[in-house]
């Protein structure tokens, strides 16, 4: 079983830490230039992180489902469930496109961007948006290939996506000036060769799959409505998660720049260990759906508790890390004197978050491969409604302090929940 969680976590673990690694890269960009470009470029991911992880039920949903059908063995499900999360990805693409003019000014409300940003967040928004039918299939298809079992295509799609990325946006930032343009244009262009990359390897290793894709499977509604009920439950977790974020931002942007630029930074921080982590989450996400489909319990369990050693174990690595050398990572951010002093005393939350925030990310994956999404949805909103007490009843009063504990004891909360719930075997039948 160890080794089995390896096979498939090593790969995931590789493929995750370079997506932060690619934010990162952006964030240093445009902390060379200036903390206005610092802090939209902060802000204009925001919103797409709260657009995307919206959507992110496009992988998870197809993970687990595809997972189960890999355990029975049924080629016909695992292809119908590929093509079912394709046609919605493809719709909401569409959708995003036809409201990007609304979405754009409610989001710019919501996160409270100064009149002096608002520019280069729009600029940055109107050339990103034009990636949504790329990143939603890329979504859909990640998801699928997980619940296949294959964590390798995943981490190669990832570094194509990010390499180009960022030899891209290093051109057009630095040789050709194009300040935040050059940044969006470069997540544009490597989100279409991803997804080109990936259907020829995806008709590369699973030919049968053009047989499974037929219009009359696709329409199977009764297959469809459980995809569909599944997948909203999971939409309505996944908005709660990206509401809590985007209230930390809102917040941090009513402290002033510095410190939106401060907690901008510190944020690369936790997805640095949150990606990480998620590799062992993924992991559990395909094996407890694998172990699930062909009924399986105590390999379930098994695999279950050893995501979770393995997953705390990566999470100590972190917070040595950040307790040994925080301070000097501040500076692949920046070369600003002023945000570095700024995020100095903050950096002990860089050094809690990892150990107390890894339960949820690992239950995340437990819930995913056994699609406990009405669970998910629930233990969310619990979760997110303690975070925002806590905050206004104690973080408000404490400043940026108080917004770090308010989201170090968000994480807290899904995880005792989750746990709670399981337990008590309201996930499980």
């Amino acid at each position: 079983m160890n080794r089995e969680i390896l096979r498939l976590a090593i790969p995931n673990i590789l493929s995750n830490i370079s997506v932060p690694l690619l934010s990162s890269f952006d964030t240093a960009l445009m902390g060379r230039l200036s903390a206005d470009h610092l802090g939209a470029v902060g802000l204009g991911s925001m919103i797409f992180n709260f657009v995307y992880w919206n959507f992110g039920f496009l992988r998870m949903g197809s993970t687990g489902m595809t997972a189960q059908a890999y355990g029975r063995e049924n080629r016909m499900e695992m292809g119908t469930v590929l093509g079912q999360a394709a046609m919605v990805a493809m719709s909401l693409a569409v959708i995003l496109l036809i409201v990007q003019s609304p979405l754009i000014g409610a989001s710019q409300s919501l996160l409270q961007v100064t009149s002096d940003q608002q520019p280069l967040v729009r600029e940055y928004f109107d050339i990103r948006i034009w990636a949504a039918p790329a990143a939603l299939g890329m979504y859909a298809l990640m998801g699928w290939y997980f619940g296949m079992q294959n964590a390798i295509y995943p981490l190669v799609l990832t570094i194509v996506i990010n390499v180009v990325n960022m030899l891209l946006s290093y051109l057009l930032v630095w040789h050709y000036g194009w300040g935040i343009a050059g940044v969006a244009w470069g997540t544009v262009v490597a989100q279409y060769v991803g997804i080109l990359v990936g259907i020829g390897l995806l008709l590369y290793k699973y030919p049968w799959i053009r047989e499974n894709l037929e219009r009359k499977v696709l329409l199977q509604w009764e297959a469809l409505l459980r995809f569909l009920r599944i997948n909203g439950d999971i939409f309505l977790r996944t908005l709660c998660l990206t509401l809590a974020f985007a209230f930390f931002y809102r917040q941090s942007a009513g402290l002033g720049d510095l410190i939106l630029a401060t907690n901008v930074i510190l944020l690369q921080y936790v997805n640095w260990m949150s990606y990480g982590v998620d590799g062992f989450a993924f992991a559990a996400e395909s094996l407890v759906g694998k172990y699930h489909g062909a009924r399986q319990p105590a390999q379930r369990s098994r695999a279950i508790k050893l995501s979770f050693i393995w997953g705390m174990a990566l999470a100590g690595i972190y917070a040595l890390l950040y307790g040994l050398a925080g301070s000097q990572l501040l500076y692949i951010f920046t070369d600003k004197s002023e945000i570095i002093t700024a995020a100095l005393p903050y950096l002990g939350w860089m050094i809690i978050f990892p150990m107390l925030g890894t339960p949820c990310y690992i239950w995340d994956g437990v819930y995913v491969g056994i699609t406990a999404s009405r669970a998910m949805r629930n233990t969310m909103l619990l979760a997110f409604i303690g975070y925002l007490l806590l905050y206004y009843l104690y973080g408000d009063k404490m400043g940026n302090h108080g917004l770090w504990l308010s989201l170090t004891a968000f994480m807290v909360f899904r995880g005792l929940v989750q746990w709670w719930w399981y337990s008590r075997g309201k996930v499980v039948t």
